[in-house]
């Protein structure tokens, strides 16, 4: 299977990823967060020249290796094995961070354990869990150009992640402005979020349904496949 294509066997966090491959534009600088947002490199077509950053020094990650093939000295700032693309270069993680504070990230894709109607993230938390701490997100969130967050929409209690209001600890607020979900594509705007698209099989009734947050509808929804 080349770059970018649709296995027959799909997941739902693949099929997020490569929907997300799409909002990517050539010559973007990107930031990954952990879990569904680092499947994006495995989606991203071979002709687009891309550069993803980790905060661990790295700018120019390219997709997961082929099992067998990792290289130990090799990985993400979740410690996930990685690949490199031509031109990739390395540096400390003081290097890593200067580049997010300076605005010089074109995007950064985010997971979250809550996203409001707002574009407030929170995403590093669940209070009485024990966590190293919260990372780079917060700076992330806060200075890169455009933040994309990847979720599944309902948590393991079946309850929405889509919320009016977040109710855990706050990342950042304002900072998402595109959420995809295995459910939905929504743009977050000045008066809340815009449902975009639908993922087959899912209905607009379906996500609405899904949401807790409150959703305007755009005049054509398209369907992801």
């Amino acid at each position: 299977m080349g770059v970018g294509e649709v296995k027959e066997t799909e997941n739902y966090r693949e099929r997020i990823a490569r929907r997300a491959a799409q909002e990517i534009e050539d010559g973007m600088i990107i930031n990954l967060g952990i879990g569904i947002p680092t499947l994006v490199a495995d989606f991203i077509p071979a002709d687009k020249n891309v550069l993803f950053h980790a905060e661990n020094g790295i700018l120019g990650t390219g997709p997961s290796p082929a099992p067998g093939e990792e290289n130990p000295m090799l990985c993400n700032a979740g410690g996930f094995p990685v690949t490199l693309v031509k031109g990739a270069s390395f540096f400390d993680s003081a290097t890593a961070f200067a580049i997010i504070r300076r605005g010089l990230l074109d995007m950064t894709i985010l997971g979250v354990l809550e996203v409001s109607q707002y574009g407030d993230i929170a995403n590093w938390i669940v209070p009485g869990k024990r966590v190293p701490g919260m990372g780079g997100a917060m700076e992330l969130a806060q200075k890169a150009k455009r933040v994309m967050v990847l979720t599944t929409h309902l948590d393991k209690q079946g309850r929405s992640k889509i919320v009016r209001e977040c109710r855990l600890p706050l990342t950042a607020r304002r900072a998402a402005n595109l959420i995809i979900t295995d459910m939905a594509v929504m743009e977050v705007m000045e008066d809340g979020l815009l449902l975009r698209e639908v993922m087959h099989p899912y209905s607009i009734a379906d996500v609405i349904a899904a949401t807790e947050a409150e959703l305007n509808v755009a005049e054509h929804v398209g369907v992801f496949r």
